[in-house]
């Protein structure tokens, strides 16, 4: 896993191999969503999604009620658990045939996911249209839209600093973003701006004005040491 991926990256990598086949059964394993919770050793499992065996008719769940029932006096089984990518296998303790069922990702999620990447294709494939075309009012439009997926958001975030058009640092400044990497790449696209048409903000009135100006055009306070 590449801990700089979103959770909707790795699933979006995960989605996009085979499932992998019980080694206990062959049956093929359900993706399933690591719940926001420890379990007894404390960290927890690692990574955001881990493929497991729900077969009831697994060697593995059917053994597992007897072993820890008579090695730890518990009425528990074990599910086989497989970390996406690899082939490192593993076990996961239920207490029910119906444990961790709630986590099984079905098929509306994927469904959904497979939108979202098409969603991020199509949002790329438009800003590079509009780089080409140098239409700096549809990539700002997309770093402002709350519906735009946030990948194609950061990167019209990024762009919109490139192309060096003023008008945009304004509604860059009043935007809502839902996240601290939005916000910081939003940041760095105004500072690109400022730099690429030689201005700043005034700091008394907050307006736009030349980089060397002594004097704000705007409120008229001496700007020159600031």
């Amino acid at each position: 896993m590449n801990f700089n991926q979103t959770r909707e990256e790795v699933l979006e990598d995960i989605l996009a191999k085979p499932k992998p086949l019980c080694p206990h059964c062959s049956e093929a394993m359900s993706l399933w969503e690591v719940p926001m919770m420890n379990f007894s050793d404390g960290l927890g499992w690692g990574v955001p999604y881990l493929y497991v065996c729900f077969n009831d008719k697994c060697p593995l769940f059917i053994a597992g009620w007897d072993h820890i029932g008579s090695e730890y006096a518990h009425k528990a089984s074990t599910r086989c658990l497989n970390y996406p990518g690899t082939d490192s296998f593993d076990c996961m303790p239920v207490f029910s045939s119906m444990g961790g069922t709630a986590q099984i990702i079905d098929e509306e999620i994927v469904a959904q996911q497979k939108a979202l990447d098409q969603a991020i294709k199509d949002g790329f494939a438009e800003l590079a249209e509009c780089y080409t075309t140098a239409n700096h009012a549809r990539v700002l439009a997309m770093t402002l839209d709350a519906l735009t997926p946030p990948r194609v958001r950061l990167k019209a975030a990024e762009m919109i600093g490139d192309m060096g058009v003023l008008e945009s640092i304004e509604p860059l400044k009043n935007g809502k973003y839902p996240s601290d990497i939005l916000r910081q790449r939003v940041e760095d696209s105004i500072a690109l701006l400022h730099q690429k048409t030689f201005t700043r903000e005034c700091p008394f009135c907050a307006e736009i004005i030349k980089q060397r100006a002594a004097v704000c055009k705007h409120c008229g306070r001496d700007v020159a040491g600031h």
